[in-house]
This record gives structure tokens, sequence and C-alpha cells, in this order.
């Protein structure tokens, strides 16, 4: 069964642990080596019981502080760390411990951007942040999965009435962006399924959004687009741990 605990979500540093009975992962390494020792102390675990990091892409908030993970094999597609012990490609599957993990194309400005697709033998997580798109070689493998964490960044309005540069507005709206709230529920409205356990949104914006806003959007769209989902929607937050997946709701 699969559980995890996000250390954090947003653009001051992402990091999240996935588990089950026999196997601890991470995704991402932008926070402080304190927090991550903090959440694993949860589990009565260290650094030394992960058995594998998987790296998003190379924005500083997702692997500024991965130097200080001494020991951890690093997990990503070519392009994202200057030193990959297993480099990876979207579309081929691997296996850390007992999950089997399929890398997914996202959408974003960075050097090689990926989602993750794991699986145990139990249950299944889709992981998908940072993309102002979900490419459509991606959207088939994300269908009636159990467990979603996916982007939810801002609400367009307040967006557009936030003081930021216009270039700026323009490239998080963008194609190599970030998710709106309403796109992206658009999106799970089209991806849940009757496996669906639970919806965890991430990278909320701190300036434009609110859990409030991403959740009641989420909701007024599912209603609109007639979605027969019964389960929570939970976001992830940017200075305090979740814990998310299989019993944790």
């Amino acid at each position: 069964m699969i559980k995890f605990i996000n250390i954090a979500s947003g653009s001051k540093g992402n990091a999240t642990l996935i588990y089950n009975e026999d196997t601890l992962i991470q995704v991402d390494m932008g926070v402080s080596l304190k927090r991550v020792k903090e959440a694993l102390s949860l589990l009565e675990k260290d650094v030394s019981d992960i058995q594998g990091i998987l790296i998003t892409h190379d924005h500083s908030d997702h692997i500024g502080t991965i130097s200080y993970l001494k020991g951890v094999s690093t997990y990503t597609a070519e392009g994202n760390l200057d030193h990959i012990d297993f480099p990876i490609e979207p579309f081929k599957g691997l296996q850390i411990g007992s999950f089997d993990i399929f890398p997914l194309r996202t959408s974003h400005d960075a050097s090689n951007p990926i989602g993750f697709l794991i699986a145990d033998k139990d249950e299944t997580l889709v992981y998908m942040t940072d993309t102002g798109v979900i490419p459509e070689e991606s959207l088939p493998y994300m269908k009636n999965h159990d467990y979603y964490i996916i982007e939810s960044n801002h609400d367009l309005m307040l967006l557009e009435k936030s003081k930021r540069p216009r270039r700026l507005k323009d490239r998080i709206r963008g194609d190599h962006g970030h998710l709106s709230n309403a796109d992206s529920a658009v999106y799970m409205s089209e991806l849940l399924g009757p496996k669906t356990k639970a919806i965890y949104l991430a990278h909320l914006s701190e300036e434009c959004n609110t859990e409030e806003k991403a959740v009641q959007t989420y909701w007024a769209n599912f209603e609109r687009l007639e979605v027969a989902y019964e389960g929570p929607i939970i976001p992830l937050k940017q200075y305090v741990c979740t814990r998310g997946g299989h019993d944790e709701n």
C-alpha cells in the first residue's frame, strides 16, 4: 500500500517521501536536510534508509539541496543534474525496491522535466507538478489511479491582479509554465476513475492562490462537468508536512 509524506510543495522548495511496507524513496530535494530528517523521524527512518531519489527537473526549488543527501542514488532524465546515478527516460519503466516507476513527460521551462507514475502490487500514485499543460502522450498513462499529486498553481484572476511583470504572468500561464486551478481540475475530471481515492493539489502559489480557492475551483468544475467523485481534495503546503496515501485521510 502506497503512503507518502509531502515535506514541502511550492516555489520555496519541494520534497516528498513515498513509501510502503518495504521501500522508501524521495521525489525532489529543494528543502533543508533538517526538514527531511524531521519527516523521516515520523517513520523512524534516516537518510540512509532512502533507496533512491527521483528528480522531476532542474529548477532550484527541486534540486537546490540535493548535495546534502549523501549516498542516495539519483534517478532522473539527462540534463537535470550534473551527475546522475541512473539516467531514465520518459515512458521507459524502472524499479526501485518494490515500486515500479514509469516516467512521464511534463511541459515546463526546464532542461528535461518529467513526472512519475509509481505503483506497487496494491496501489498507484501519479506525481505531476510544474507543468503548463499535460502532454498528450502522458495522458493515457494517468487515468484511473488511486492517488494523484497534481499541480494547481494559481487562480487566474489573482495572477492577473498581482504585481508581477507581464512577462512573468505570461510565462506562468503558458504551455511551459504552471497549471491553473481551473485547468488542473478539468484535466482531473478526465483522469480520475473508480479507483481514485484522493487528489492532492501541489505547488500552490503563495501570492496568486489560496487553499480555499484551489479546492473551491475543483469542486465547481467537477459539478459543472458532472464528475462523480466523493473523495477528498487536499492542498499540499509549503511549510507543513502533509501525510497522504493509504489510510492517511
